[in-house]
């Protein structure tokens, strides 16, 4: 499903260098619930904007679905990214357009016809249960709420893959819980499923809770992985070699 191949990405300065990825080697398979837990600056937000084609690393490959991004054309991107479903830290909903039309609106821009929009937008949203709220405006709904509305928009064309960029940064912790309880759910019907936070008392008891695989980004590299252990070995004797310390979560 997605996989990462000796990518590093450098970002260039007049004056120096800045390392935000180096070396990673990640293979999440289809079906996966994956979280990318770091602190900022880990590298977090980088490997989010490869996974999505906004940049392209400096060095190594990225697939998706055995697409290699790295040489993807310009004018394929759209298509591509019609295949996953992303889910943004604030929403990104339009103010001026009830429930029913944010959801409504993503599928038309890719041409989803109106008749599989009106089948299609209901059954979203009772997926997230919020079908009783269709004509609401996103002001009227509460922050859990409309990050729900934001899920619905996500699942509504159908995608094999889900990434979410701290999807709970913005509301409280108990709706945070509920909202990371509907990933689960999503998960559980075969749908990919990748959360980027920083969130670590929440990542760690969920997948305490439902064995979640955790990888940890620390100084631009993969600290730790908890489906591979070895992982965590080999990240704490580079930083040696390099004279740092080792930093966790």
């Amino acid at each position: 499903m997605i996989q990462f191949e000796h990518v590093s990405k450098v970002y260039e300065t007049q004056s120096d260098e800045n390392v935000a990825l180096e070396d990673i080697n990640i293979e999440i398979e289809e079906g996966e619930f994956v979280f990318i837990l770091g602190h900022s600056g880990a590298g977090k937000s980088t490997f989010l904007k490869l996974m999505l084609m906004e940049e392209k690393p400096t060095e190594g490959k990225v697939f998706i679905n055995g697409q290699d991004l790295t040489r993807l054309r310009r004018r394929k991107v759209p298509y591509m990214r019609r295949q996953m479903g992303v889910v943004f830290q604030d929403f990104r909903l339009i103010p001026t357009m009830t429930v029913y039309e944010n959801v409504a609106f993503a599928m038309r821009v890719t041409n989803i016809s109106t008749k599989t929009i009106k089948n299609r937008v209901p059954f979203a949203l009772s997926l997230v249960g919020l079908e009783d709220k269709m004509d609401r405006l996103p002001d009227e709904l509460s922050g859990g709420e409309q990050q729900r509305v934001a899920v619905a928009r996500a699942l509504a064309h159908g995608p094999k893959l889900i990434i979410a960029d701290e999807p709970t940064g913005n509301i409280d912790p108990e709706m945070s819980m509920d909202i990371m309880q509907l990933f689960e759910a999503i998960n559980k019907v075969h749908i990919t499923v990748v959360v980027v936070t920083h969130e670590h008392e929440l990542v760690h008891k969920l997948a305490q809770k439902y064995n979640n695989r955790v990888i940890t980004l620390a100084h631009g590299q993969v600290a730790s992985d908890t489906s591979h252990p070895e992982v965590a070995e080999q990240y704490e004797a580079r930083m040696r070699e390099m004279g740092m310390e080792p930093a966790y979560l």
